[in-house]
């Protein structure tokens, strides 16, 4: 598909949703004063073209309230269906402001990071005709790297910008999880899988932060936060159960989650600004690894 066509796309789709309800007669107007347009109108036929076209690519529906003649992105009742369209829109409206930024592109610093492009479509096919896949994986606790992984792709997973398979390794017979940008000579498998009944990606990881997770009894968390840091933890919650106890100079959030490593790593990286009150092993684990860190700068 075209690069242009695909950007028409974004922009449309972005363009419907940042305005909630628009009329094609608004809708012809902003296309011919953006790029894409080239100072020409939107014909009712083209927009039409591309509205079944985005359907069929994106996933979007584009409907028409026909009271009003506006039109506007249909939502998903589906909680899950909902969270990848929100995302995707994000996503699209990033590439989009981005591609009709080229003039100013020196000027547009980004983060590097490793690409999924080669290997999540592959998985997502193998997910939607439940194949199972076979793959090399290099970790970087071992020197030497596995070959010959066949896992059954359950659902797939972004972190910190990193995008993850979950799934049953059928070795071990125990869903693990893998990166895929440590992945090598994948492929999909003629050997088919069930999905197990009743199993949901989100109730996997419910009481979990992150991408690690483990088979210990979610336990009740206490963090006391410095105030302006407190801020930061309002605008982007650690987890679904976060609640907060406004203080003068300081809040407490309480959470109910599993201790694992992602969620360790995540409140080391507050440094002074947070404090962790309870459970005891969590502090204890945190004091540690201060400890620990602490003798490298030790003569």
């Amino acid at each position: 598909m075209a690069r242009n066509t695909v950007n028409r796309y974004i922009w449309l789709v972005d363009t419907i949703d940042r305005y909630g309800h628009i009329t094609l007669k608004r809708l012809s107007d902003l296309w011919q004063q953006s790029s894409l347009g080239d100072g020409v109108p939107l014909p009712r036929r083209t927009f039409n073209n591309y509205r079944n076209a985005i359907e069929e690519v994106l996933g979007v529906t584009i409907a028409c309230n026909r009271s009003t003649y506006e039109y506007y992105i249909e939502q998903d009742n589906s909680e899950e269906n909902e969270r990848l369209q929100n995302w995707l829109m994000d996503s699209m409206s990033i590439s989009g402001m981005l591609t009709d930024s080229r003039d100013v592109a020196s000027r547009i610093v980004l983060e590097t990071v490793p690409s999924a492009r080669q290997h999540l479509p592959v998985i997502i096919e193998a997910m939607r005709r439940n194949q199972r896949i076979t793959f090399s994986y290099k970790t970087y606790t071992r020197a030497n790297g596995k070959h010959g992984v066949i896992v059954d792709p359950y659902f797939v997973k972004i972190f910190k910008q990193l995008w993850y398979v979950i799934g049953r390794n059928v070795k071990d017979q125990s869903i693990k999880t893998y990166a895929l940008d440590r992945m090598s000579d994948l492929h999909v498998m003629e050997e088919t899988f069930d999905m197990p009944k009743g199993f949901s990606p989100t109730e996997f990881f419910k009481d979990c932060f992150g991408i690690t997770t483990n088979q210990n009894e979610p336990k009740n968390i206490t963090l006391r936060v410095e105030s302006t840091q407190a801020k930061y933890f309002r605008a982007l919650p650690l987890h679904p159960s976060q609640t907060e106890e406004v203080h003068d100079n300081y809040s407490v959030f309480h959470y109910r989650m599993r201790l694992t490593y992602d969620l360790r790593e995540r409140l080391l990286s507050h440094g002074s600004n947070v404090e962790v009150v309870s459970p005891p092993e969590l502090k204890a684990q945190i004091v540690d690894e201060l400890k620990r860190a602490l003798k490298q700068y030790t003569p």
